[in-house]
């Protein structure tokens, strides 16, 4: 066999595997290891894993992992969410459907601090969508607005998905980050819109009974403590990323005094005691060890394919033929989408990534734009069946046995389109997410 069939092979053998049940990082290292000692020999191979571990985890960058995570858990059990919904819904009242929009640009904010948009799903689907159905909202627009704003937590920085790009892409996770508010807000205005345009032509989709969401007095919304709200907020955000962009920290020190500033939130706000604590940081432990496992063996499995030759050759056929550069992100996209029905957002990027990023840098596309509308199209799998795992994080956090499944799915529908207009959008106009990158 020639390399380009040995790499031809360990993909369709990967897919298969993942198929059968078999665990991403596992499937990768098995198909690397045997693709690289069939290419080259079994010495290779043991070498080549142990340089692949060495050089893969040893960065100090890696470091930013751990430190977003457990900021994003403890702005998760100190009530930052539900703040934000507070306010925001406070702000909106008299706006139409305000309590979906308001939804949009909490999620939008609690993005901001947390980079991890099943805690973005879990937090508002307890704080809004009871809100909502009380105001009179149907519960499948409730529950999909949630599902569809909570997306904007792997866009709008800090992104767990963008630093996992960042290293297999080898471009700055700093950039990653600025590259990603230009399209969280387009897609925070593109959910607003969607709200409205329901709220005003496809009222039945959106109420149940008539809306008294405009009910409260004047004196009632005095008493609303809006500094004591919005301050915990908007000094998590500014500490975070007013330190990272006006560059007093870099990533690894911006999440570091993040998770510090999170954990003083937790603390004054008396929401955190040693068992919840020592619980957060176990779960800390097992996503960190999970992704820095994954990054692992998604460089191993682009070294065994660079090895093979099968990157440079798909890149030749195709942007030689009639397909050309953008034929072949329309193919890339669509077949993100098509994988986002079945298995998980990183373990898409981990397995097209090494095969569509050389082609990408030979087609002459600017690669910190191309990673934001991967994300994009990643994320759309979040909503979409029979995976849509923001979906299922819904439905077991309101655990409400009447409450289908089917019914989050169609709600989340139009927030699906809404994500396909805003890749299309990204596509023909690029500089939305890389105007601030490239300052």
């Amino acid at each position: 066999m020639t390399g380009i069939e040995i790499g031809a092979a360990g993909v369709a053998a990967l897919i298969v595997l993942i198929g059968l049940g078999m665990p991403i990082g596992i499937g990768m290292i098995v198909v690397s290891f045997v693709g690289v000692t069939l290419i080259r020999n079994e010495t290779v191979a043991m070498r080549m894993m142990g340089s692949v571990a060495n050089d893969s985890l040893e960065e100090y960058l890696f470091a930013v992992v751990p430190l977003f995570v457990l900021m994003g858990l403890l702005v998760t059990i100190s009530g930052v969410g539900k703040d934000t919904f507070d306010l925001f819904e406070r702000l909106l009242r008299r706006v139409r459907a305000g309590l979906g929009v308001a939804t949009v640009f909490a999620n939008a904010v609690f993005a901001s601090i947390t980079g991890i948009s099943i805690a973005s799903a879990s937090v508002f689907s307890r704080v809004a969508v009871p809100e909502m159905t009380r105001h009179g909202y149907s519960r499948r627009f409730s529950t999909g607005v949630v599902a569809g704003s909570s997306v904007l937590g792997m866009l709008i920085p800090p992104s767990l998905l963008m630093i996992v790009y960042a290293v297999l892409a080898e471009e700055s996770v700093g950039r990653m980050f600025l590259a990603g508010i230009g399209p969280g807000i387009m897609l925070s205005i593109l959910f607003s819109a969607t709200v409205v345009i329901m709220a005003t032509w496809w009222k039945s989709a959106v109420f149940e009974r008539p809306s008294a969401e405009f009910d409260e007095t004047e004196e009632e919304l005095e008493k609303f403590p809006f500094v004591a709200r919005a301050l915990p907020i908007v000094a998590l955000v500014t500490l975070v990323l007013g330190g990272l962009y006006g560059g007093f920290f870099n990533p690894t020190e911006a999440g570091a005094v993040g998770a510090l500033g999170a954990l003083a939130i937790a603390l004054l706000r008396k929401s955190l005691d040693a068992s919840k604590f020592w619980g957060l940081l176990v779960e800390t432990g097992q996503v960190t060890v999970s992704v820095l496992f994954l990054i692992l063996a998604a460089t191993f499995f682009s070294r065994m394919l660079a090895m093979s030759g099968l990157p440079n050759m798909l890149a030749e056929t195709l942007l030689s033929g009639s397909i050309g550069p953008y034929g072949f992100l329309l193919i890339f996209l669509v077949l993100v989408i098509v994988m986002g029905f079945l298995i998980d957002s990183i373990s898409i990027m981990l397995i097209l990534l090494p095969i569509a990023l050389p082609v990408a840098k030979e087609a002459g596309f600017d690669l910190i734009w191309f990673g934001v509308i991967t994300v994009v199209a990643v994320e759309i799998g979040l909503l979409t069946p029979p995976f849509g795992l923001s979906v299922y994080t819904i439905k077991s956090a309101i655990d409400d046995p009447d409450l289908k499944v089917g019914e989050i799915f169609r709600g989340a529908m139009p927030f699906v389109a809404a994500m396909i207009v805003g890749l299309a959008i990204l596509v023909a106009f690029p500089q939305i997410a890389v105007w601030l990158a490239r300052l």
